[in-house]
């Protein structure tokens, strides 16, 4: 060791932000660990130290004081001791000078390995300190790698990646380009800390209406609920905790900046945003299944179902394409939303059920997409309109 070699870690502390001791802790131990193995019958107790300033190396053998000496290699008698040092008593561990002539020519051998283990080792400790707490965070990096699988993407010093899964559908990841993500979330496995990200969750598209409205971060107007198609739709709740404040208005800006840039971030995903009204399903699941008007809504508190009666020629329009309207506010809302046109409610009843229409719920209440079609084409074909 030398002042050449100081003079590097300082470089390497600087550079890197990992402390210079941290380093040389992790050199003192595989010194003698690197010893101990080229010396294997050699079981002595060591501990080093290394002069920050200098670097200076000082081995101690470490041996522990006893009555009676029965292994001279690690024990020393009291008896020897109490000629130094009288307030020494049995157990207590004492150091002695070992010769260090051996441990220059391993650390030679040594020290570049193990600096260069360290600084990989602090690194990841560090980039997972950082980023453990962070998880439901939003972020921005640059897409580095990007195929039919993950995307890899540049976070600083580290790197994230997005599941195939968590990848909006038909959306383009170009190298270099610089996108919004959701922390999904932080492992820390061997190979260093994993950081996976997401386009999809409906909470990427809260944290972005929290980063366009100041309202939003200040707790004047919060998000009641969020329901989300990725790369499709949003329907969004908000309140407002101030009366003099329109919480829909908030979110969307003085000519629309405001929810355009969300959208824009979302590659022109659209974004319904209705008033929320606490502990008021009807006059939710009514702004909720906008643009359609809804007549009347009847509820089966037993089963969490509410039947929404609506024009016969906003059928469809309250279905939505592919079931998605009335998909997206059922899930707004909490709901099981079945929809039937005027004249299925008040007419001849039975002959007008879903079913006659080809629209099937599924297990949580929502309309099925593979139904949807023939529910259009008699839509058509009745004279009624379609969004």
């Amino acid at each position: 060791m030398n002042k050449e070699f100081i003079s590097a870690l300082d470089q390497i502390e600087k550079e890197k932000n990992i402390p210079k001791s941290l380093l040389l802790d992790a050199v003192s131990r595989a010194l003698i660990s690197a010893y101990k193995g080229k010396n294997k019958a050699n079981d002595e107790e060591l501990r080093v130290e290394i002069d920050e300033k200098t670097g200076v190396i000082d081995v101690l053998r470490i041996k522990t004081v006893v009555e009676e000496i029965t292994d001279p290699e690690n024990e020393v008698s009291l008896e020897e001791m109490r000629e130094y040092d009288d307030s020494y008593e049995v157990g207590d561990q004492a150091e002695f000078p070992y010769p260090v002539e051996e441990f220059s020519r391993i650390a030679a051998q040594t020290a570049k390995q193990v600096v260069v283990q360290a600084i990989r080792d602090a690194e990841r400790s560090m980039i997972f300190e950082e980023y453990k707490d962070r998880q439901g965070e939003l972020i921005t990096g640059t897409i580095q790698r990007a195929g039919s699988g993950p995307v890899y993407v540049t976070l600083g010093r580290t790197e994230g990646i997005m599941p195939l899964n968590e990848q909006i559908r038909g959306e383009k990841y170009t190298q270099n380009a610089r996108m919004k993500f959701y922390i999904l979330e932080v492992r820390n496995v061997p190979k260093g800390p994993q950081i996976f990200l997401s386009r999809t969750h409906p909470n990427l598209v809260r944290k972005l209406f929290e980063l366009e409205v100041p309202e939003i971060r200040e707790n004047i107007v919060s998000i009641e609920s969020l329901a989300r198609e990725a790369g499709s739709r949003t329907k969004m709740g908000v309140l407002s905790t101030d009366e003099s404040v329109d919480p829909v208005g908030a979110c969307v800006g003085n000519r629309g900046n405001r929810v355009q840039a969300v959208v824009e971030e979302l590659g022109y995903e659209k974004i319904d945003i209705i008033p929320w009204v606490p502990d008021n399903d009807e006059a939710n699941i009514n702004s909720a299944l906008a643009p359609a008007g809804v007549e009347k809504i009847v509820f089966d508190s037993e089963e969490n179902k509410a039947t929404a009666i609506v024009p016969d020629y906003q059928l469809s329009l309250a279905i939505g394409k592919e079931g998605q309207n009335v998909r997206l506010a059922a899930r707004l809302c909490g709901v099981k939303i079945d929809i039937k046109s005027h004249t299925q409610y008040y007419g001849d009843g039975e002959a007008f059920e879903n079913e006659a229409f080809g629209v099937e719920l599924d297990e949580e209440g929502f309309y099925k997409t593979d139904s949807i079609e023939d529910t259009r084409e008699t839509a058509e074909s009745d004279g009624q309109s379609e969004q």
